[in-house]
């Protein structure tokens, strides 16, 4: 609920009157959830590119029958967070979005992430030794946990230095 003041000048009389309306929640608050920052570092432009090309389709070893590269690149100061989330039985993170990516390992239990540009709101379920990417920007996502047992993550985040970590978001309408 908001209050607003708002002046009024009657004959001569400055009148001050409080006017209360309500408004409808846009944001969708987290609940049953608590993460905390383990370490947070500040740095400069990052520029990193590692290559390793193995394109072999007869390695006994399914992970060296594909090509590999990943470049991170960033231009001025950059935060990078290290946090620990947790999730008691049916928390949730609410629908929010961040200004960066953020790499996520499951470390115990299993949390269910909904992402707002599914057109039916399909879910994907991680569990314990699984990881994914929350790539940021205008991805607007909710991770829950639909289990009976606690659920735990650590996720690297990495933001524009300064920036607002988390922005609270609407509950897209294919997920209400």
């Amino acid at each position: 609920m908001r209050k607003k003041l708002a002046w009024f000048l009657f004959a001569g009389v400055i009148t001050v009157v409080t006017v209360v309306y309500t408004e409808r929640a846009r944001a969708t608050p987290a609940n049953g959830f608590v993460g905390t920052t383990m370490a947070l570092g500040h740095f400069g432009n990052i520029d990193v590119v590692n290559e390793q090309l193995v394109d072999d389709p007869n390695h006994r070893d399914d992970r060296f029958k594909k090509i590999w590269l990943s470049i991170q690149r960033t231009k001025g100061q950059s935060d990078v967070y290290v946090q620990s989330n947790t999730w008691q039985p049916g928390g949730d993170t609410g629908w929010h979005s961040h200004p960066g990516h953020s790499l996520i390992i499951v470390t115990a239990g299993e949390v269910t992430d909904y992402e707002s540009d599914s057109p039916d709101c399909k879910p994907t379920v991680y569990k314990q030794g699984m990881g994914f990417v929350d790539p940021g920007g205008d991805h607007v996502h909710i991770i829950r946990n639909e289990g009976s047992v606690v659920a735990t993550t650590t996720t690297i985040q990495v933001i524009p230095s300064g920036a607002t970590r988390r922005v609270d978001a609407d509950a897209p309408e294919a997920c209400q």
